[in-house]
């Protein structure tokens, strides 16, 4: 049998997999499994199965998801962002829209260190949830901002997902931290602005808070400490040099511990929660590159991928039609099963064909980081809508998708401009890397 029909065999099983309940993570596991030992016969396919699987759980480089992980939730248990959300509601809270707008930034603030939207969702929801109901706010709004900026949380460097698209290409962490500041600080920008736009268009969406004066926004800037603290020691010595991005993750781990234990706010008890969530994320993300990169060995040996790469090339549609039509199926993907998942699953058939194609491998990567936020919002499985509905049982889930929707053509401009204008991750990489 020709081995790309074997490749293709190997994704509907997958998928079938998927559709009757098996975790992500084992059906690509199985199914790379069985597919190298039948394209490359049993003495072959066990010899690199077992280099392959000891040198991915051995790689140095998978410590960085527990470690970035670790920081964020030692940050989260100390009380970091509730201090930073008080601060940027002195800033923001007159305007119309104020809360909300202060949620966002909040969450650009926690993603700063922090790299999971799910973390930076579920936070958000207990400290900024409550003010915007009491203010009368929109339950659309609330919900649906909340919603959308936990999904800054993979966006902001250090990112998990970013860092899971690194390891499965191979490519620099530094690289991909660089260039996804400039889109992450326009993507927040038009987040913003939607906020001010909508609460312009219908007042009630969102009212203003009271005034603040002057000094009281200076005081107020010490919220912003620990984050600052973090970010500039943690992603400057990383854009730097100083550190690779494992130490950088140790770093920030003991900066934001010993930030928490000097100012009281990191116990006994939020030590053992943060290091219980911490190994069971990185648990579940590990499994999944390691299983990601042992599905996409047994796509490569069946070349699959590469067949793609030529019959697309062959036809006479323009790259950016085709690369349209890819981010169209990770917007369909990230609607019906886990953004994370269907990333780590598709990066073996559409990394090489966008390699293929002539497509800067950075770049790429970026614009699929990004459409995995909007499969993270997306119904019918948005996680980041979910775990907001769980923290607000009033407001049924179609409310909060609802919301969501208002914030969609930030997400679709951002990721236009992008397309347009590929020089802008070239000058961030350029600007911010070593």
């Amino acid at each position: 049998m020709d081995p790309a029909i074997i490749g293709l065999l190997g994704i509907i099983v997958m998928v079938l997999f998927m559709l009757i309940g098996m975790p992500i993570s084992f059906a690509m596991m199985l199914v790379g499994f069985v597919g190298i030992l039948t394209t490359l016969g049993p003495g072959a396919g066990f010899h690199l199965l077992a280099a392959n699987l000891w040198g991915n759980f051995a790689n140095y480089g998978l410590s960085v998801i527990p470690l970035f992980v670790l920081m964020g939730e030692f940050a989260y248990r100390s009380g970091v962002t509730e201090r930073m959300y008080k601060s940027a509601y002195t800033w923001c809270g007159r305007l119309p829209g104020g809360l909300a707008a202060t949620t966002i930034l909040s969450c650009a603030g926690f993603g700063a260190i922090c790299g999971s939207n799910s973390a930076t969702a579920a936070t958000m929801s207990t400290i900024a949830m409550p003010e915007m109901k009491k203010r009368k706010y929109s339950p659309a709004l609330y919900t649906g901002s909340v919603a959308v900026g936990g999904t800054l949380g993979v966006v902001i460097p250090p990112s998990v997902v970013l860092i899971v698209i690194a390891i499965q290409t191979r490519q620099s962490v530094v690289d991909l931290f660089a260039a996804a500041l400039f889109p992450g600080i326009l993507l927040v920008s038009l987040m913003l602005a939607t906020v001010f736009l909508l609460c312009w268009w219908k007042p009630s969406y969102g009212p203003p808070g009271e005034r603040t004066s002057w000094v009281t926004k200076i005081k107020s800037l010490t919220g912003f400490f620990e984050v600052a603290v973090i970010f500039i020691l943690v992603i400057g010595g990383l854009f730097a040099g100083l550190f690779t991005p494992t130490e950088a993750g140790a770093v920030g781990t003991v900066i934001a511990l010993v930030l928490g234990l000097a100012q009281g706010h990191l116990g006994a008890r939020e030590i053992i929660k943060a290091l219980d969530e911490t190994i069971r994320i990185s648990a579940m993300v590990m499994l999944l590159v390691v299983a990601a990169i042992l599905f996409g060995r047994f796509l490569a040996i069946t070349r699959l991928p590469f067949t793609l790469a030529d019959m697309i090339s062959s036809m006479s549609i323009s790259t950016v039609w085709i690369l349209v039509g890819i981010l169209v199926i990770y917007t369909l993907g990230g609607m019906f099963m886990d953004a994370l998942g269907f990333l780590v699953v598709s990066i073996p058939v559409f990394f090489p064909l966008a390699m293929g194609l002539g497509f800067d491998p950075v770049w790429f990567s970026i614009l699929l980081m990004l459409i995995t936020t909007v499969g993270a919002v997306s119904p019918p499985v948005g996680v980041c809508a979910y775990i907001v509905s769980s923290f607000e049982r009033d407001v049924e889930i179609q409310t909060v998708f609802r919301g969501v929707f208002f914030f969609i053509p930030a997400y679709v401009l951002c990721i236009a401009v992008l397309i347009a204008f590929p020089d802008i991750i070239s000058t961030s990489l350029s600007l911010f890397s070593h």
